[in-house]
């Protein structure tokens, strides 16, 4: 037996005026979400060139392997896309990781990420030399791409960064 429909002048039915008010009150849930991720990422927008960040990270680079070089300077331009200008990157290369920051490396360093590395210093990453291993292998400063940053000690530097509360990333 089929219920005759419901006429204009009909009160409508509890069942609907439930559904209805479920869907409204979903409606406004998701504008007022929305609302508050525009007003965070706002927020993050309206950062002024010297601001402090609120991310800082430092990754250890002590490997020559192709494979490793991709991975971390992978990693470290994902940051960037992630965060924007409010991170600070910092990678300290020491040991056999040194040649990635070398002008003529001893060791195969591709161009792809010899380029990746200039770019990425253009976006503020800075990228540390170990002075240890640079005297070790009989280098100095001028053997080193121009932005290189010659720091006294790789693991030295890894500390002190991780002190002033950057996080640790070793690959």
């Amino acid at each position: 037996m089929s219920k005759p429909p419901i006429s204009s002048n009909e009160a409508p039915r509890p069942g609907r005026r439930r559904l209805l008010g479920s869907l409204l009150a979903g409606v406004a849930t998701a504008v007022g979400v929305g609302r508050a991720r525009a007003a965070e990422s706002s927020a993050d927008e309206l950062r002024f060139p010297g601001d402090p960040v609120s991310n800082k990270i430092v990754y250890q680079f002590n490997k020559i392997d192709p494979d490793y070089q991709g991975h971390v300077l992978f990693s470290v331009g994902a940051l960037l896309r992630k965060y924007g200008d409010n991170i600070k990157i910092v990678v300290t290369c020491f040991g056999p990781g040194i040649h990635l920051l070398a002008e003529h490396p001893q060791h195969p360093v591709s161009d792809e990420n010899k380029a990746r590395v200039r770019s990425l210093s253009q976006y503020g990453v800075e990228f540390h030399a170990c002075d240890n291993t640079l005297k070790t292998l009989g280098w100095n400063a001028f053997d080193m791409v121009p932005f290189a940053k010659i720091v006294e000690a790789g693991a030295a530097d890894l500390m002190e960064l991780q002190q002033q509360g950057f996080s640790y990333v070793s690959w």
